[in-house]
């Protein structure tokens, strides 16, 4: 005669089994965890910090890349003191700024509006200049067309904000 499995309160055939995790395999989940997070933690922490250093890098490569465009379509590298005007307005060939586009005003805006600085003590600020101060993002040079940011201290590679 064939016997058959008892289904029942204890399980297959009568057997008793706990349903609880036994302390071995607590401790095994534990030590998991704790790997998990050491691996984690570090990474995690780094990230705004890393997400801040990428913008400055990516601002700045939009910025020189609008200068070597109005370069390239002017002839010459826009003025230090009318670069938020020259950058983010229609131009005409002498560089003269317009709000609209008309014929004479064909070239440009080469930004829609100057990025942020989003590291250092000018966070926040998007002024351009030539040299340093307050509210100062951008410090740039209209006899080479370069831009460094106006931040000091170091990334987390221990690189200077101004190598950037």
């Amino acid at each position: 005669m064939l016997s058959v499995p008892m289904f029942g309160r204890m399980g297959v055939m009568g057997g008793s089994r706990s349903k609880a995790f036994s302390l071995i395999e607590l401790v095994v989940v534990v030590v998991i965890i704790g790997i998990i997070a050491a691996i984690a933690i570090p990474r995690m922490s780094r990230g705004a910090t890393g997400a801040a250093e990428n913008s400055l890098a990516a601002n700045l490569s939009v910025l020189r890349n609008a200068v070597e465009l109005y370069y390239q379509e002017q002839g010459r590298f826009p003025e230090a003191a009318t670069f938020v005007e020259e950058m983010t307005q229609y131009t005409d060939g002498q560089g003269n700024t317009s709000a609209t586009r008309t014929g004479a005003f064909v070239y440009g805006p080469y930004l829609r509006a100057i990025p942020p600085m989003p590291v250092g003590e000018n966070r926040g600020a998007s002024g351009v200049a030539a040299a340093a101060g307050s509210g100062v993002a951008w410090i740039y040079n209209e006899t080479t067309g370069r831009i460094t940011p106006n931040a000091s201290g170091n990334d987390s590679r221990g690189n200077p904000y101004s190598g950037y």
